[in-house]
């Protein structure tokens, strides 16, 4: 485990963080300022930290925020009490933690720490801390302390946080037990501080103020900074499994209402479970299922199908990119349980500005001025891992319905890397651009060619007669949004292998006119035919009007071949239902019916990327589903740039998560049984 204690800060207590330039205080045998003689307290209710947007001015002394269990120690002779923040004993569920406090022969004490278990490369790991409370082993349970508010008969809650430092320091120095170990202080300036925090996957940071007291209750004398939004949710609900996975699909969120103390949905989180968990944690939902709905403002129409309501006394620690307008969550991961806290008080966390005394004194004095006109904006820089990519006329408008902007479409495109990434990975791309937003001008583009879109790959083959572009990196797809990028086409073949498709698709492309329901009959319809042929496909919506199946192949025939077999498939489907299925393109071919489009299977055609956007109002995207899912979609457009990361918190990349390891072959049988001579 990566040791954050006895690093930065000796027992002498170095100062750290912004503007502090007073010497390193000494250890004095003379008593502590503000220190008392006073009983050992029943109990002690700890100090908690504000969270704020950014580090403020002043002198500070900056810790690693742990992921963990925040508990208080009481020490009174041989017996050790370890206490939950809101005073439940588990120093039933701690007993070799509890030894090792003993063995430090204080007469009494209250300290305050965390319990933290790290994964392997050494950071606190939350479900790791978790699944150790509830298998029992709790051997690997590190408690870090960080603050002392009483020693051996004496008061310190009003002895400045420093002081209280160093004499925690002092007694924790003979310790030798490793469970046991001194959360230490930082001597980086906090900016610095917080970004190698992130760099590492940590949670973020805590704030002292020097020369604060110790107060128990939120104070603004201890602050936080985190490297991304993380907070309890109360579990208000779960949706059924979807595709392969088992007992439940997503956990349905709620927040309590500051102001009428009212329960509100806050949305879902699907992601950041493994097998194990959705087991444990289904277990304890089962019992607390009800027909009542707990929440004042549920879910309603697709979102509501399949919903489970549960009794709202779980908390369930979610960390998610932003909290919409309308108060739900956006690419959510769970984190683990936590029973540390009454559901009650769970409310959203929401950053404060914290001043110094002088900061307000300068605010009161300030005269008013004029406002100044409004500069134009500035380019954004969207951040991709170590790297960003900057973005010009950040709030061009690229969809006036929506009102969407240039900036927020790359932070879409960024927001779904991980998904898209891996479906345009060495597949040639065709972009379609709209420099003047998706009313004005497009412009669909296979080559590379005056676009300087840093990261991109060029393949010079003479295949298609000009070098076609790969993006394979999330620097070359915000790249290609910055020049006016909105759609990303693929082809059915990657470069490894040009020569010889690994898929073909159907795209049921319908005649406007017909309502959703007839896609709906004809998506159901095109699978059973490619069942009876034995081939499995996987469905993903166009983000316009309709749906396309994907079919993966083994690398055996070429373009033509395999154009052909698709053509022979919908051909075979227009002779038994030619009332519902047309094989020819065309608006006067389809007319009261559904072109199967087997034209993007030729050489150099290509297929919108599933999770890329479409250059229509609304800004829908091209999303993968489960077959099980086509009766209860709304349409081909169902998601969009601001919807769409709800869908993936639920489900993640099950619904495509076979289809890079399935694989078949068109055989002799097939072609036959469509109407092929050979």
């Amino acid at each position: 485990m990566r040791d954050f204690s006895a690093t930065s800060e000796p027992a002498a207590g170095k100062r750290s963080g912004k503007k502090t330039t007073a010497p390193a205080r000494k250890e004095k045998s003379a008593p502590l300022t503000g220190a008392r003689k006073a009983k050992l307290p029943a109990l002690l209710k700890p100090e908690l930290a504000t969270l704020v947007e950014k580090a403020p001015s002043g002198e500070w002394s900056y810790e690693i925020k742990f992921d963990g269990y925040r508990i208080l120690a009481r020490i009174d002779h041989d017996e050790v009490k370890l206490f939950t923040r809101n005073g439940h004993d588990w120093t039933h569920k701690l007993p070799r933690q509890a030894e090792a406090l003993a063995a430090l022969g204080l007469e009494s004490a209250w300290l305050d720490g965390e319990m933290v278990v790290a994964d392997e490369q050494g950071v606190p790991d939350f479900q790791a801390l978790q699944n150790a409370f509830d298998s029992g082993r709790s051997g690997n349970i590190v408690y870090y302390l960080f603050d002392m508010p009483y020693l051996n008969g004496v008061d310190l809650r009003e002895v400045p946080v420093e002081e209280r430092r160093v004499a925690l320091s002092t007694v924790l120095n003979p310790n030798k037990d490793p469970l046991l170990r001194f959360s230490d202080a930082f001597s980086e300036e906090p900016d610095a501080l917080l970004n190698s925090a992130c760099q590492m996957q940590m949670e973020g940071l805590i704030g002292k103020r020097l020369g604060s007291p110790y107060v128990s209750r939120r104070s603004s004398d201890w602050i936080k900074l985190k490297c991304k939004h993380r907070q309890e949710f109360v579990i208000v609900g779960f949706t059924d499994p979807k595709g392969s996975r088992n007992a439940f699909g997503a956990l349905l969120l709620g927040l309590h209402d500051r102001d009428s103390g009212e329960l509100r949905y806050a949305g879902k989180v699907g992601t950041g479970f493994n097998e194990t968990t959705l087991k444990r944690i289904y277990e304890q939902l089962k019992p607390l299922q009800s027909k009542k709905i707990s929440v004042v403002n549920p879910p309603s129409g697709f979102d509501a199908k399949g919903v489970h309501w549960l009794k709202p006394t779980l908390l369930a620690e979610v960390a998610f990119a932003e909290m919409t307008k309308e108060g739900s969550v956006r690419h959510a991961v769970f984190h683990g349980l936590r029973d540390d806290k009454p559901a009650e008080d769970i409310t959203e966390e929401r950053a404060k500005a914290v001043k110094t005394s002088a900061a307000k004194k300068a605010t009161a004095e300030k005269p008013s001025t004029p406002a100044k006109k409004k500069a134009a904006p500035a380019p954004s820089q969207i951040g991709l891992g170590e790297g960003k990519v900057r973005i010009t006329h950040p709030d061009r408008v690229i969809d006036a319905s929506s009102g969407t902007t240039k900036v927020q479409l790359a932070e879409y495109y960024a927001s779904v890397a991980e998904w898209i990434l891996p479906e345009l990975k060495n597949r040639p791309v065709a972009l379609v651009r709209a420099p003047d937003g998706i009313a004005g001008e497009l412009f669909f583009q296979k080559n590379a060619e005056r676009l300087a879109i840093p990261g991109i790959t060029t393949l010079d083959k003479a295949l298609t007669g000009q070098p076609v572009m790969i993006i394979n990196n999330a620097e070359a797809l915000i790249g290609a949004v910055q020049m006016s990028t909105v759609e990303l086409h693929t082809w059915n073949a990657t470069s490894d292998n040009l020569d010889k498709p690994d898929r073909f698709v159907l795209d049921l492309d319908p005649d406007p006119a017909l309502p959703w329901k007839s896609m709906v009959e004809a998506t159901q319809l095109t699978l059973s035919v490619l069942d009876e042929l034995g081939l499995k496909a996987f469905l993903k919506t166009s983000g316009g009007k309709g749906i396309h199946l994907v079919v993966p192949l083994t690398r055996k025939l070429g373009w033509d071949e395999v154009k052909d077999f698709s053509h022979a498939i919908v051909s075979h489907m227009a002779k038994l239902l030619p009332e519902r299925f047309s094989a020819v393109s065309g608006p006067k071919n389809r007319v009261g019916r559904i072109f199967i489009d087997y034209l993007r299977n030729g050489l150099g055609a290509t297929t919108i990327c599933a999770y890329a956007v479409r250059t229509r109002e609304g800004l829908p995207v091209s999303v993968p589903i489960f077959r099980e899912e086509v009766a209860e979609l709304k349409g081909g457009n169902q998601w969009n740039v601001h919807t769409v990361q709800g869908r993936l918190a639920e489900v993640g990349d099950e619904p495509w998560a076979d289809l890079e390891k399935t694989r078949q072959t068109i055989t002799a049988d097939m072609r036959r049984r469509v109407g092929m001579k050979k």
